[in-house]
């Protein structure tokens, strides 16, 4: 290594640490964007309706329209969700027994949402979710046993079930798709 070698490194050095300091010089300059949370914007809307439109938040699951498949379960990479159903022929399907997350332990990746058929299980802005007990943190949808939805193959025509469907359905087409709408492969 020549000095010639060595002036040029000391030369590239000086100008990285300069672009360094120039983005840091110009948030010295801008005005800070602060919430004082709890506190709402100053025009009264609460922060969760200014959360961008893809923010995972505390995961929530519409029984009426889960399917009981446990593709959730199995997407799941830390195993928080746990789902237990048996077929009951006098019920007429599956019926679910249990269907609870661990929030303490979800690290909030989306990849439960993604596989479900019907976008029973999603993503909500909210984000309040601190409690004083590990326990009091898993949350379990089931409180007595549910039979699973079972899709129409001619459509669904429940006038109960048909928002709540079209809402993940809505959900998977808007949200759980990549960005952009490109096909998942």
């Amino acid at each position: 290594m020549g000095v010639r070698d060595y002036l040029r490194n000391i030369t590239d050095a000086i100008w990285t640490i300069g672009d360094g300091m120039a983005v840091t010089a110009s948030h010295m300059v801008r005005k800070p964007y602060t919430v004082q949370y709890p506190d709402r914007l100053p025009d009264g809307v609460r922060v969760q309706d200014t959360l961008p439109f893809r923010y995972r938040g505390i995961l929530e699951v519409d029984l009426e329209i889960c399917t009981a498949c446990l593709a959730c379960e199995r997407a799941c990479p830390i195993d928080c969700i746990v789902i237990e159903a048996k077929k009951d022929k006098a019920a007429g399907g599956l019926v679910m027994t249990r269907f609870d997350i661990d929030m303490a332990k979800c690290m909030y990746c989306g990849l439960c949402s993604e596989p479900c058929p019907t976008g029973a299980i999603h993503h909500t802005p909210e984000f309040e979710g601190a409690d004083y007990s590990l326990e009091s943190l898993v949350r379990k949808f089931v409180k007595e046993p549910v039979l699973a939805y079972k899709p129409k193959k001619t459509g669904e025509t429940d006038p109960e079930i048909l928002p709540i469907l079209e809402r993940g359905m809505r959900y998977i087409g808007e949200f759980a798709e990549p960005e952009g709408g490109a096909e998942r492969g």
